[in-house]
């Protein structure tokens, strides 16, 4: 595998953790198993009987776990460290031409990063649903986070660098939502002078009547 496809299958592959945490290292093991990927050497285990059905057991667990009301908020907040190792693992696990000298500094910062990032982007999705739903729209959302983890796996086992412009598209996207949510609407540049002037005259009418 040429060394751009494994760092960005391997960067794919630790965001897709953040949404959730054993779906795609189970198919990380699932694709070496069947050939379709290599592995590298520290992490072959993945691709273990054991390992499958490990892994397996605990992404059912994590999936089902996460349709309990109130447990999924303790999840997001326990499964966030977790995620980080998780992406880690998985980044780590695929970069079979990288270096190690050069993979463990990838592995650790763009792959802990992004799967701590879209980890945290979940979690503030989850919350702003729960509040504006009083929880009956966080299992709507747990669905899309299981499909999207799913779905982004698949992706990054196919086609590397397509996964990974998806994923910095919707980093990009969250970052804005949340921006707009901290900060409020960006205004245009001439709004905040029409505003002020609008209040300017106001005020000279009123000293007028009077």
């Amino acid at each position: 595998m040429d060394v751009f496809l494994s760092i960005a299958l391997g960067i794919a592959l630790a965001a897709a953790t953040g949404f959730r945490v054993f779906v795609p290292l189970l198919a990380a093991g699932l694709a070496a198993r069947a050939g379709w990927i290599p592995l590298t050497e520290s992490f072959s285990w993945l691709a273990t009987t054991p390992a499958l059905v490990m892994l397996g057991t605990a992404a059912l667990l994590e999936t089902f776990a996460y349709y309990i009301p109130g447990v999924d908020h303790v999840l997001d907040v326990l499964a966030s460290p977790v995620a980080i190792v998780a992406g880690v693992i998985a980044s780590a696990s695929v970069m079979t031409d990288v270096n190690p000298a050069l993979m463990w500094p990838i592995a650790i910062i763009a792959g802990g990063g992004i799967a701590g990032a879209t980890k945290g982007s979940t979690a503030v999705v989850r919350a702003k649903t729960g509040v504006a739903t009083a929880g009956f729209g966080n299992p709507i959302v747990s669905t899309v986070e299981t499909t999207g983890s799913i779905l982004l796996s698949i992706l990054a086992l196919l086609l590397p660098l397509v996964a990974l412009a998806a994923i910095l598209a919707l980093l990009i996207w969250a970052a804005r939502k949340v921006g707009r949510h901290i900060f409020g609407p960006r205004r245009k540049p001439g709004e905040l002078t029409t505003k002020s002037t609008k209040h300017t005259h106001d005020s000279d009418d009123t000293r007028s009547s009077l």
